[in-house]
């Protein structure tokens, strides 16, 4: 029992790792956006990812990789790393940031939904109050803005947030599921790289209608590291590795921190104002994660990663 008590308070720790990177990834993608578009952001973003992963997982998965290997990593560089963070970054484009952290964060209720019908996780009482909570406090942080602003653009770009949302929540119980098999870094580099294979044609196609410029700027090329080394390599470790350790269900929990973060670094970086709505909102999420994290009187194990 103290062992898997120990390997849930690693998974909790590497799921808010990775979701208070993401927390600040929506105002470095902004800027990027701007001048890169998104596949070639996304493509940039994985080879950076890359250079990092491969010879780390290459050093602790000394065994061949098998075709079945091969297909799990195929599924989940397109389901999670192609198509939902392609639709995120696409509706990031078209929509807003404040569109994108409530609409995003949708995720964990999908979480729920697959980890049941894939994983067989029961739908708890708790886990569905952690996350009836957490999505109030998210509401609450992000404000509701009833104002209708930019037209079918928005709507377009909402339309694909929705989509990202849903298939990182299918990426989710994906990684859980074949963690059980596999280390989540070696599905992490095995995933980033048939997301970078299956990003190149995207990005050529995309170079017909939208143009490259800006690469002269010092402050993008730190966009796209900050993308690459710290967003992909570090939190999709950090993400897979969370959720090996604990249910899908429970982890997912820790996805709305990201807001939470984002917000405290629109205030330190862009001098943004924090309202009490903040305060009370992030609050409501903490006590979410907190409920979720909470030590179950189940005696089911844990599966532990390699």
């Amino acid at each position: 029992m103290p062992q898997t008590r120990h390997h849930s308070l690693l998974g909790y720790t590497a799921l808010a790792a990775a979701a208070s990177i993401w927390g600040g990834m929506y105002v470095v993608s902004k800027y990027a956006l701007d001048f890169i578009p998104p596949f070639t952001l996304l493509w940039l973003r994985y080879v950076t990812a890359l250079c990092v992963l491969y010879p780390l997982a290459a050093r602790l998965h000394k065994a061949p990789l098998t075709r079945a290997d091969h297909r799990i990593f195929l599924s989940i560089g397109l389901v999670g790393y192609v198509v939902s963070v392609g639709l995120q970054f696409i509706g990031t484009r078209l929509s807003s940031a404040h569109n994108g952290a409530i609409i995003t964060s949708a995720s964990p209720a999908f979480i729920l939904l697959f980890a049941w019908l894939m994983l067989g996780e029961r739908l708890t009482t708790r886990k569905l109050c952690s996350v009836l909570l957490a999505t109030v406090g998210v509401i609450i942080v992000v404000g509701w803005d009833s104002a209708a602003t930019g037209g079918g653009g928005v709507l377009l770009g909402n339309l694909a947030l929705i989509g990202a949302a849903v298939t990182w929540a299918l990426l989710s119980v994906m990684a859980r599921k074949f963690s059980a098999s596999l280390s989540p870094l070696v599905i992490t580099a095995g995933a980033v790289f048939w997301a970078a294979i299956m990003t190149t044609p995207l990005m050529v196609v995309e170079w017909r209608f939208i143009p490259v410029h800006g690469l002269d700027r010092p402050l993008l090329w730190t966009a796209v590291l900050y993308l690459g080394v710290v967003a992909t390599a570090g939190a999709f470790y950090f993400w897979n590795k969370g959720l090996s350790l604990v249910e899908a269900g429970t982890g997912s929990v820790f996805f709305f921190l990201q807001p939470v973060v984002g917000a405290l670094l629109g205030w330190l970086v862009l001098g943004e104002q924090l309202t009490t709505s903040f305060f009370i909102g992030g609050g409501v999420i903490l006590l979410a994660v907190l409920i979720a994290s909470l030590p179950s009187r189940s005696r089911n194990s844990t599966p532990v990663s390699k």
